[in-house]
């Protein structure tokens, strides 16, 4: 279950080793408290961090390094209450094009504390083996342009053995993918409350390939609001009512409504097929088969989960559903849509072929949790749409992910449609930044899971005026504008097409959320009406 919590601590928090790419979301306290509550501060700031004859360790006893001993400073202490600032949202700007927010590429420091599977290895064979989005020779250059630290010493040369402790960074060209352009509607501000409606392709905070392009960064940037503490999340192609509590107190009374199951959720969807017209309710339980994207299904073996479903219009091919999670698991009403054999238009995950035949209704698979998960992935890759499931563009370890995670115990999320909780297990250093949409709150989800350090931002680039939306221009590609470009990233070179409606939207709104003394809504979405009809994506 998600719980109150501060937006930005997660995004934040130094990533563990593969996580040196993956952005961050938030937890619980304030967004200072939240934002890096897993970043660490050095104990003796002064201290210089560079080895050599003669020098001696801190807390060792002043005990001499040995001969061609690398100095390696201690761990650095957490150091709470240090949220977003100006300056993180300085690091880049936003510009309108066809109708989509984009974000100017800019520099970017992505952290990570050595892994114990490195101690002993080479920074050259960790790349090798584990941080394959870019060559060796992109590796090689990078250091030489000093881009590649180690215990904040530029290294020049990648046959540098890895101890125990050593903090890597790596300044990347950061390149966001782009959002639906709809402003963020503000629904309530009371000074305890913030309630947005938020379009569908944008994250609640920063994960994945994610930072500026979230709710909270946007927020932030255009109206000056920090200092958030979440109540729950959407999932990034979800859209409707998002809670934030502006007070600690205001947090502590949401969060214990949650807990409670008091706080009333509404949400409406449009599904493939007739949906019967009866009242349906489904208590299937559900498991989490990868926490990377997210991946859920019906179990024997699952928690225990019950969602209400009702009818409320059908065009002939498709129908809306009325749904009431009264529960609160991760994707728990795009799963059990899914079982019952409706899923959910444009849903990437619960709609594929992967499923097999049926497409994983009334539970039928056929296919072991890793056979499932190699599916969907070989499936959106054979489709280039990996993107689609916030995951590297390579795929690299998501099987392995599934095995490792099939037996861990991890908490839910508030609702069923809030982004799951992911281990931002990253098999990336540079450019391409993966998943990682985690969160760590102090109360419910009790769950430290790896995000990167938004204060790590070495270098912003030149500031760029923010178009108007009003003045769009209709493109059916993006590529880097000139002046941002940066010779060593792939990824300028390249010439995207722009996303498609199919890909930003998934067909399922958070419409209400309602409590004892106070309800939040938003109007419903034009396709949730009944005479809508769905436009041609061939």
């Amino acid at each position: 279950m998600h719980s109150s919590s501060t937006m930005a601590q997660a995004a934040v928090a130094t990533p563990t080793p593969t996580e040196v790419n993956s952005p961050v979301s938030g937890e619980k306290t304030t967004t200072k408290e939240a934002t890096e509550s897993s970043k660490r501060k050095s104990d003796e700031p002064g201290e210089p961090e560079t080895s050599g004859r003669g020098k001696r360790r801190r807390g060792a006893g002043g005990k001499k390094l040995r001969p061609g001993e690398r100095y390696i400073p201690p761990p650095q202490k957490r150091n709470l209450g240090i949220s977003f600032r100006q300056e993180h949202f300085d690091e880049t700007s936003y510009y309108f094009e066809g109708g989509l927010r984009k974000v100017y590429p800019y520099y970017f420091d992505f952290k990570t504390y050595c892994k114990g599977r490195w101690i002993g290895k080479s920074l050259l064979e960790v790349f090798k083996s584990e941080f394959r989005a870019e060559s060796i020779e992109y590796y090689q250059r990078a250091a030489k342009e000093g881009r590649i630290r180690l215990n904040e010493t530029p290294v020049e040369d990648l046959s540098v053995v890895l101890r125990n402790n050593d903090l890597m960074k790596n300044t990347v060209h950061r390149h966001e993918p782009p959002v639906v352009g709809r402003p963020l509607e503000v629904l309530v501000d009371d000074g305890e409350v913030l309630v947005v409606d938020k379009p569908a392709s944008i994250p609640v905070h920063p994960c994945g390939r994610f930072r500026h392009n979230t709710v909270i960064f946007i927020l932030g940037k255009e109206r000056g609001i920090s200092e958030l503490h979440t109540v729950h999340r959407l999932d990034r192609l979800t859209s409707g009512v998002l809670l934030f509590a502006r007070t600690l107190e205001a947090s502590k009374k949401l969060d214990q409504l949650v807990r409670d199951r008091q706080l009333e959720k509404e949400y409406v969807c449009r599904v493939e097929g007739e949906f019967p017209e009866s009242e349906l309710i489904c208590e299937e339980p559900i498991l989490v088969v990868s926490f990377k994207i997210g991946l859920c299904r019906v179990d024997p073996k699952g928690k225990e989960c019950r969602t209400v479903f009702q009818r409320l219009s059908f065009n002939g091919k498709t129908s809306v559903v009325r749904c009431l999670p009264l529960t609160g698991r991760t994707h728990q009403i795009r799963v059990h849509l899914q079982y019952l054999g409706f899923p959910i238009l444009n849903d990437p995950i619960y709609g594929s072929s992967a499923w097999g035949p049926h497409r994983g209704k009334g539970g039928l698979v056929g296919k072991s949790n890793e056979d499932l998960l190699q599916a969907l992935v070989e499936e959106h890759r054979s489709q280039e749409s990996l993107h689609l499931l916030d995951i590297p563009d390579d795929g690299i370890g998501i099987e392995q992910e599934a095995e490792k995670n099939k037996t861990s115990e991890k908490e839910d999320t508030l609702d069923g449609t809030s982004e799951p909780n992911k281990s931002g297990e990253s098999h990336q250093i540079d450019t391409q930044v993966t998943t990682g949409c985690s969160s760590s709150s102090e109360t419910v989800d009790k769950v430290s899971q790896g995000c990167t350090d938004s204060n790590g931002s070495k270098t912003s680039l030149e500031s760029q005026p923010t178009k108007s939306n009003g003045n769009q221009t209709e493109a059916a590609t993006h590529k880097t504008p000139p002046k941002t470009r940066d010779h060593l990233c792939s990824e300028c070179k390249l010439v995207r097409p722009d996303p498609t409606e199919k890909e930003l939207i998934m067909y399922l709104h958070a419409l209400r959320y309602k409590g004892a003394d106070f309800e939040y809504s938003t109007r419903l979405p034009d396709w949730a009406k009944e005479d809508w009809v769905e436009a041609d994506w061939s």
